[in-house]
């Protein structure tokens, strides 16, 4: 895949918010995050366990917002967002979240959980773009901890893919869970998909634990897209704000 620095450019990040904690839910710091991410200037980012709602924190912690955390990081910096509720419990429900500066024309969630396992969705955006004239696709995704999970969720996922327009442009991004460093394959065979990091450096980046980044759990892929200067971003102060370390790309059509 070429990297070129010409025609229409975006910045996308990814994240992990972790629900607004900081690793083993020390401390509320969503106030923080959304400080930092809007520092980032990203067009589109791709949220994971972001919280929908919740009844007992805002009882119980001060600063929690009266919206839902992804309007909260939306603030008036990200005109249009999409939320895909994943997983529901007593108190509230989490899940992926896209926040985007493009109109999003439209989208929708899909379950793409393994009977027996952890909810987990899939959502899927068509973005409008001021130019020249194209339409987005965009995906956030969080897969699953076992690699047969994984596995039947990147098969989901090539299947949806696989019914979008073959040219249009499209960026897949969000927690992989990808330990094993299979998903890149696996994704190239079955939808075309170039993982941004390993068009610049050969692999993806390490972003867990973010303090101490080890495993290259993150992603952003992309297809019919360009790329240039892919990084994750520095430790401070994202080490505090998420057990992932963010990534983000410019990307050119």
């Amino acid at each position: 895949m070429p990297q070129i620095t010409q025609g229409f450019s975006f910045k996308v990040l990814t994240i992990n918010t972790h629900k607004g904690f900081t690793t083993f839910n020390r401390r509320f710091i969503l106030p923080e995050l959304r400080d930092a991410v809007r520092a980032t200037s990203a067009d589109i980012v791709f949220l994971q366990e972001v919280m929908g709602t919740h009844a007992i924190h805002p009882m119980q912690i001060e600063n929690w917002p009266d919206t839902p955390h992804y309007e909260f990081l939306a603030d008036t910096m990200w005109n249009d967002y999409a939320y895909g509720r994943n997983a529901v419990y007593p108190e509230g429900h989490h899940g992926n979240a896209i926040l985007s500066r493009f109109p999003i024309a439209e989208y929708e969630n899909r379950d793409i959980s393994v009977a027996g396992s952890e909810k987990r969705g899939m959502l899927h955006c068509r973005i409008t773009l001021p130019e020249p004239q194209k339409e987005l696709h965009v995906i956030c995704v969080h897969l699953g901890l076992s690699n047969a999970h994984r596995h039947a969720q990147m098969k989901m996922m090539c299947d949806m893919i696989a019914s979008l327009p073959p040219d249009a442009p499209l960026v897949v991004a969000g927690d992989f869970n990808d330990w094993q460093l299979r998903a890149n394959k696996f994704l190239k065979h079955c939808a075309g998909l170039e993982e941004v990091f390993s068009v610049k450096t050969g692999r993806p980046a390490r972003t867990f634990p973010a303090r101490f980044p080890l495993l290259r759990l993150d992603r952003i892929y992309v297809r019919n897209a360009s790329i240039s200067h892919p990084w994750a971003l520095p430790m401070k102060p994202w080490s505090h704000l998420s057990d992932h370390a963010p990534l983000a790309v410019e990307i050119h059509l």
